[in-house]
This record gives structure tokens, sequence and C-alpha cells, in this order.
């Protein structure tokens, strides 16, 4: 009996054979009698039958071949080396590590089936979104009065604290929609649980907060976006996994307000391999957390003015595979009033860097010289001074920056030691502040940090960090605070 799966074969060859017979018996005896016509055709089903048998009996012989030869090569396979059976007795072959490659197989295709199998998140426009996160775990032990026990931006004078906090952990949606006018659609959100008001207790919970969001159209060369971010005239940060509810060196030379803006990015090529990006948006800049509702009144003093703020970043690239070193100049200007009247202006200029060095090492750094910077994360958390009643007003000058080496052990280690300082003007501050809350007699902070970040795998993080932050006040003692942070994170 044939095989089920060759039947069509041998069908076609038998019908290819009988057809040939016939045709040529029709050409060489035109004028046989019907008998002798059925007999040619009896002979000729009977030799194209006696083919067929003979290829099927062929193929059958080439499976027995092929089963002995792979009969062969995996016995093969399995026994010792030469050297070894000359000098050593016959080992019978184990099955632990051939058992230990399939479990490894099997697994990883049954993950692979699994992602392929999960139920996708399904938005109504039928796009593509993706939940991503970190969940993380961070303890602290603060020598001495801070402002903020589990994210300290200030030191304080008093006691220490010690405790631990999930409130840092970031939970976030990405997606990407439509394709307009030849330019691909991308938006995103990024939460935390940091949103109550700032304290030194230690919270068990915490509000949902939002943090940073996207939306953006990108063509080839150029972008457009409406976003909650950094100003885009301070494009790098430094690096810290315990320092996520308010960015490493806040306060402390970093400008980092997540402020809403809307603007245009355009990347040029320059000499070379190395690129130019301009980008240009206009914010609405927030209030410095330090001044109260008294003075900065139901809305900000930028939204006051009624004129929105402006920025602009030109930067100097690397090569187009991104790598390379970068450098950027930003200018900032922004129009504000205070209740009653009273209006300033607030500006910045900026300079920015990130230059990889020999060795595995990169410096990156930004710094900064402008007034009233309280709403960007400067300014001494202060936007201007004031007198008695508001009976004079006056823009904070301030001046400050940050700046970083990084030294990448290995891909999964890293180390990283920064320091940062903002500073107000003494003789502004000392002529005119009527200090009430410990931000507004701040006059100086500095901190410097070192950590170390070991990432295992993808998706688990650990840290250890030191942390020593010097806040000078406008009267009173300069305050110190050392702060020991460790941190647990699982990105997904």
């Amino acid at each position: 009996m044939r095989p089920p799966k060759h039947s069509a074969i041998y069908g076609l060859a038998l019908c290819i054979i009988f057809c040939s017979h016939i045709i040529l018996a029709q050409q060489s005896a035109p004028t046989e009698t019907p008998q002798q016509e059925l007999q040619r055709l009896k002979q000729a089903v009977d030799q194209a039958q006696t083919q067929v048998d003979a290829s099927q009996q062929q193929l059958l012989e080439l499976k027995k071949s092929l089963a002995l030869l792979e009969q062969r090569l995996a016995a093969g396979n399995q026994a010792p080396a030469p050297a070894e059976t000359a000098t050593t007795p016959a080992i019978q072959p184990t099955s632990t590590t051939p058992s230990t490659e399939t479990q490894e197989r099997q697994a990883m295709q049954e993950s692979q089936i699994a992602t392929l199998n999960q139920i996708k998140v399904e938005s109504e426009s039928k796009y593509p979104v993706k939940i991503s996160g970190l969940i993380l775990l961070n303890g602290f032990v603060n020598t001495s009065q801070v402002d903020n026990a589990s994210a300290p931006t200030i030191a304080v004078a008093g006691g220490g604290s010690t405790g631990a906090s999930l409130r840092q952990t970031v939970l976030g949606i990405d997606a990407r929609g439509p394709t307009l006018a030849g330019a691909t659609s991308h938006a995103n959100v990024r939460v935390d649980f940091f949103g109550t008001a700032l304290d030194s207790s230690y919270q068990l919970g915490g509000l949902l907060r939002l943090r940073t969001a996207h939306a953006t159209l990108n063509w080839k060369d150029t972008e457009v976006f409406a976003e909650m971010d950094r100003p885009i005239l301070s494009p790098n940060q430094p690096t810290s996994l315990t320092a996520i509810a308010q960015p490493a060196l806040a306060w402390s030379g970093n400008l980092w307000m997540w402020s809403p803006q809307v603007g245009v990015s355009h990347t040029m090529d320059f000499i070379g391999s190395s690129r130019v990006a301009v980008e240009g948006a206009l914010i609405d800049v927030p209030d410095s957390p330090a001044m109260s509702s008294t003075i900065a009144g139901t809305v900000s003093q930028g939204e006051r003015s009624r004129w929105p703020g402006a920025e602009l970043h030109i930067g100097l690239l690397g090569k187009k595979d991104g790598h390379g070193a970068s450098v950027g100049i930003g200018g900032y200007f922004s129009p504000h009033k205070i209740q009653g009247g009273r209006g300033y202006n607030a500006w910045a200029g900026t300079l920015d860097m990130d230059l990889p060095l020999p060795r595995g090492f990169d410096f990156s750094g930004s710094f900064y010289r402008g007034q009233a910077l309280g709403g960007l994360g400067g300014g001494a958390y202060k936007d201007f001074v004031y007198g008695t009643n508001l009976n004079f007003a006056k823009p904070l000058d301030d001046v400050g920056g940050w700046a970083q080496l990084k030294k990448r052990a290995t891909e999964r280690w890293e180390f990283n030691g920064a320091f940062g300082i903002d500073s107000g003007f003494a003789k502004e501050l000392r002529r005119y502040v009527l200090p009430t809350t410990a931000y507004q007699n701040q006059a100086r902070n500095q901190t410097f940090t070192a950590n170390t970040i070991y990432s295992p795998s993808t998706y688990l993080q650990f840290s250890f960090e030191f942390r020593h932050i010097t806040t000078a006040p406008i009267t009173g003692a300069t305050a110190n605070t050392n702060i020991i942070g460790v941190a647990a994170g699982y990105k997904f």
C-alpha cells in the first residue's frame, strides 16, 4: 500500500505514462483492430505500474538509508573522544547535559509562547499601547533633619531620621498612533506616588502625581511636541536610583521643574558626521514652591503676565549613531507679574555638555546664570525678594550648575560622582528678604553625591548612594546632613 502523502504523485506519474503510451500506440499502429489496441493498452498500463512500483521501492530504500545515517550521527555525538577511549574505560553517556539543554529550550519556547499568547493592552483607537514602570523601594538614613525624609533637597538644623519608602515608584503608559502628514505619532505619560505635601515624617502612602507627559509628531529630521517635562535648555541630568521623586541635585544646580511646553525641534547635518539640533518652545513656568499663596495668588506670576515664557536650545551633537560628544547652549525669557501690578522678567543663559572620555569614563554637566529661576528649580527656592508688605520686589539673581563623572565598569555596573550648587546673590538677600520658612531663608544650597548602580538583569536594579548636603541660610548657622541611601528596583 502506497504512503498516503505520495498517492497524488504516483497517480500523476501513472497518468503521464499511460497517456504517453496511448499517443505512441496511435502513432505506431493507426490501422490496428480494436482487440489489438486493447491488448496494447493493457501492456502499457502494466509497464507503467511496474515503473511506479520501482520508483516507490527506490523511495523506501532512500528513507531507510536516511534513517540509518541519522542513527549513526546520533551515536557518533554521544560516543567519547578517541583519545579518551584509548586511555580510559568507556563511560556510558549521561543525560545530564542534554536534559539541561532540553529544559532550557523548553523554558525559552514556553516564554515565547506566553509572550505571544498574552492579552495585549488595547486602546479605544486600536493602536498599540504598552504599560511600563519601576517598582522602587528606597531606604534612607539622614544624620540630621532635612526638608523631606525620603527625598531630601536641603539640610535643616535638627535630629536625623531613618526609614523606607515605596512612594518613588513610577508607572508609565506608552502609545503609538497613526501617521499624519508623513509623520509618526507617539505619546507617553509617567506618574508616581509622591503627590503629598513636603514634610519630614514617614509616610506609608502617597497620592498619584503627574510627572511627565509627551505627545509628538516625528518626521525624518523634525519633531513637533507638546509635553510636560524639564525645560529644553537643561537636557542632561545626574544619575541616581535613590532620587527619583525629585531628580538628583534638585535645588542644587539642576534646573528640572516639570512644566507644560509646546515646541519644535529640527536636526541637520553639520561638519563631518556631526549634527546640529535646534529646539524652540513656549513654556508655562510655575511659581517656586517657597512662594506662599498670599504672595503667588491663585494663578502663577507667569500666567498673570498673560505672556508665555520662551526657550531656545542649540546643540552640537555627536555621530548619527548616538555616540560622541555633545555641547549645547540655551536661553530662556519669561515675563512675570506679582499681585498688585508689579512686574519683572525671568531669564537664563545655559551651557550643557556630555563628553565621553577614555577607559569607560563620561563627563556631563549643566551650568546657568540668570534671575527669577525658582520656577525652574533654582534661585535658592525663590523667584524674587521683597520688602515689608510687598512694598518692594526685586527678581533674585542666581548662578549655579552641576557636573558628574561616570565610570562604566561593566555593562551591568556603573559608578557616579557628582557635585552641584545653586546660589543667590548675598547683597540682594540680606537687604530685602523677610524669611518666614526654611526655603525663604535659604541663600545657597550645595550637594555632593556618589553612588553605584548594579543591574544583574534588564529588569533588576540595585544601588547604594552617599549624599552630603550643605545649606547656607540668610540668617543663622549653616546646616549639614549626610544621607545614606539604598534602593532596589524592578522594571517591567
